[in-house]
């Protein structure tokens, strides 16, 4: 089982998909080993760092976590698309605009059972939904790649990618420093919503279990 989550970026002292990773690497699910890894936000070298991790790694399914600021649960995406139009530089400063593969499919939809996944978590008590855009940044494009490496490499795993939230003190420090700028009044803000970082955890443990579940037949 291959789990990735980005590193922090844009600013932001920690991102809640690379903490996930790091509790849930090493566990075993239904008997499957995680195999968990952070990927740098650096657009030039994502695409290349999935395909070897596909390739090494030979898993049985594929999840990708990333951050989307805002939202107040799980966002299951459906589909990655072929573009890629950046509103804000990656890590080591890059911005750009146009397809993630020149010449590539227009867009490869999710291969994780995404409908199960979210009976499974709204049964568990955790508020999940599912998402027809994966944004036009970095996660839209590892949902891309890693869609279109397993395509390619390992064609009976499933795929795909799920968005989290920020976690409370995530959301505590953003309060605490709008009262610092006192530029923007709170209510204008649309990206206070958090989870804690154990309900994610347990989000994404759930997540891989309805997928080994659906592969093992």
């Amino acid at each position: 089982m291959l789990l990735t989550g980005f590193e922090s970026y844009g600013g932001r002292s920690l991102n809640p998909a690379e903490q996930v990773v790091k509790r849930l690497d090493g566990a075993e699910i239904r008997g499957v080993r995680v195999n968990g890894y952070t990927l740098p936000v650096d657009y030039r070298e994502l695409g290349p760092r999935v395909e070897q991790l596909i390739r090494e790694v030979r898993p049985r399914a594929v999840i990708c976590l990333g951050l989307w600021p805002g939202t107040p649960m799980l966002r299951l995406e459906r589909i990655a698309v072929n573009i890629a139009d950046f509103e804000i530089p990656d890590n080591v400063g890059h911005m750009t605009r146009g397809p993630v593969i020149e010449g590539g499919a227009d867009a490869y939809p999710s291969t994780l059972p995404i409908h199960a996944i979210q009976d499974r978590l709204l049964e568990a008590g955790i508020p999940a939904r599912l998402s027809a855009s994966a944004g036009t940044f970095l996660c839209n494009a590892l949902m891309y790649y890693a869609l279109r490496g397993c395509a390619e490499h390992a064609r009976a795993a499933p795929c795909g990618f799920i968005h989290l939230s920020y976690v409370p003190e995530q959301v505590s420090a953003l309060i605490l420093q709008m009262r610092e700028w006192a530029k923007v009044e709170l209510h204008q803000r649309a990206d206070l919503a958090s989870m804690a970082l154990e309900m994610q955890v347990e989000a994404i443990r759930l997540a891989i279990e309805t997928t080994l579940e659906a592969t093992s037949g």
